[in-house]
């Protein structure tokens, strides 16, 4: 008598619920009555998680051959690869082949010179126009190194034999998983690649990083599939300085990047809340700059309450078809500054990872790029590759650490993405937000409300200050406890 379908699992499976009625008379007399629940599912439903992983990558490394001492190795992958073989996950997911991309396609974000500087060695230079290797191409130079090795800092080594293949592995084996989750042959996927690729702007190399692999990724979906709409979540604690660069102009490519930020002292020193993109692309780069430093360090409540008032409202807005994330586990409790020094929780990882998974449809793909303490990168991956595969992620502890007074010199405001045009012209879910200007999102509350919210703090909703609000006697107490961000 009743038929409803409710969509599920990306819009390609339907439950169609019969109401069957036996007996005669009118419904209200029948107390026969059984529901019976028919499934449907596309072949979609069904679809692997991708794993893509390439030994080749290993090679980049310092001719000095002692990976203590440069925390960008061979050993991070690895163990990565190792982890996910052990806990069985591996065996779960398909397995994606790797390739190198080619010039051309490294070129959709770099220049020619810098991916001819980084793309080629003396193995496969002699294949390419002569032309092209004049000048200081031919004739690279490096900084030599303190352990004898050389680089092109004093962090970011290079080998002239193996690290251009490596680099370009690392990019081309992006591609191919994005590319095979865009098109409906993937689920999602994880890319264990390295080096890492999120600061290498146009021209620079910078920070471990040569080529911009998710950039790259993204501009090719454009260019090649004809994706419409993009976002890239960059979750690294440094700050996508080469990721920005390359879309800020792009109002198709929504950029977000939760990192430390320390107005402006904390490497890469980009990113700041102002930065919110230009022309076309007004609105459409967002920077949720931490600052204070890490007395106490942030955690899993500051980060997933960015993600529920800020990442995920502004996401859903703009209704990506592709997310791809700069899966950077740097701020897992286990790094030390400069190279880290927060204290997020692993299994934090895998809720972000589940929440982005509920946009584009749940094609979402990670690209490993920062993090260095091998039990923690490790306990990271394994917890997005499991949220990937749709296992459930237990709840994590969101009572949030006391925080010193006072504590608004602490905290880097998150803008509304759109300053400074009028606040919601471009994301009006941020609106009710962005008119407590300068305000904490627990402002205003009682201190019983305050406690309440803290305690409810594991859905994350949270309340804003309406104009003309007055805090009451708690708001010293209770300023201890806020979440770590503001909007202006």
């Amino acid at each position: 008598r009743t038929r409803t379908p409710t969509t599920v699992c990306n819009e390609t499976a339907f439950y169609w619920l019969f109401s069957l009625q036996y007996g005669g008379g009118p419904p209200a007399a029948s107390s026969r009555c059984v529901t019976v629940c028919f499934v449907v599912c596309d072949s979609v439903c069904r679809l692997p998680a991708g794993l893509v992983y390439d030994s080749l990558m290993l090679k980049h490394q310092c001719v000095c051959g002692n990976a203590h001492i440069h925390p960008e190795h061979a050993g991070r992958v690895q163990s990565i690869w190792s982890r996910l073989q052990e806990t069985g996950l591996l065996g779960r997911c398909e397995r994606i082949r790797g390739r190198k991309a080619s010039l051309d396609e490294i070129q959709s974000v770099h220049s020619e010179f810098h991916t001819l500087l980084y793309g080629t060695s003396p193995l496969n230079r002699h294949k390419l126009d002569h032309k092209k290797l004049l000048g200081p191409i031919s004739q690279k130079m490096y900084a030599v190194l303190p352990c004898g090795g050389i680089g092109v800092d004093s962090d970011t080594v290079w080998n002239e034999m193996h690290s251009s293949a490596a680099v370009r592995m690392a990019v081309g084996s992006v591609i191919e998983l994005a590319f095979r989750v865009a098109a409906g042959e993937l689920k999602n996927g994880f890319a264990v690649v390295r080096p890492p690729g999120h600061h290498a702007e146009e021209s620079t190399a910078m920070g471990f990083c040569f080529f911009n692999s998710v950039a790259i990724t993204a501009k090719l979906l454009q260019q090649k599939l004809g994706v419409l709409k993009i976002l890239i979540v960059d979750w690294d604690i440094h700050h996508g300085n080469g990721t920005q660069q390359a879309f800020y102009s792009d109002p198709n490519v929504l950029y977000i990047s939760l990192h430390r930020y320390d107005d402006g002292n904390f490497f890469p020193g980009s990113g700041a809340p102002e930065e919110v993109g230009s022309g076309a692309g007004l609105g459409f780069n967002v920077n949720i700059a931490w600052t204070g430093g890490v007395e106490p360090p942030m955690g899993d409540v500051e980060y997933l309450t960015a993600f529920r008032s800020v990442v995920m409202p502004i996401a859903q807005q703009f209704s990506p078809d592709v997310v791809l994330v700069s899966a950077g586990f740097d701020a897992v409790e286990g790094h030390q500054s400069p190279l880290g020094g927060y204290n997020v929780s692993a299994k934090c990882f895998g809720q972000l990872t589940q929440l982005l998974m509920g946009l584009a449809g749940g094609r979402v793909v990670l690209a490993l790029e920062g993090g260095h303490d091998l039990t923690a990168i490790c306990d990271a991956s394994e917890a997005c590759v499991s949220a990937l595969l749709g296992d459930l992620v237990s709840q994590l502890n969101m009572e949030p650490e006391p925080r010193p007074q006072p504590a608004r010199s602490r905290l880097s405001p998150v803008p509304c993405p759109v300053s400074p045009v009028p606040p919601g012209k471009h994301w009006p879910c941020l609106q009710a937000l962005s008119q407590t200007s300068g305000n904490s999102l627990l402002d205003g509350q009682s201190e019983k409300d305050e406690a309440e919210t803290v305690s409810a703090m594991a859905s994350l909703s949270v309340d804003v200050e309406q104009p003309g609000s007055v805090p009451e006697d708690g708001e010293t107490r209770s300023a201890q406890r806020r979440p770590s961000f503001l909007l202006q």
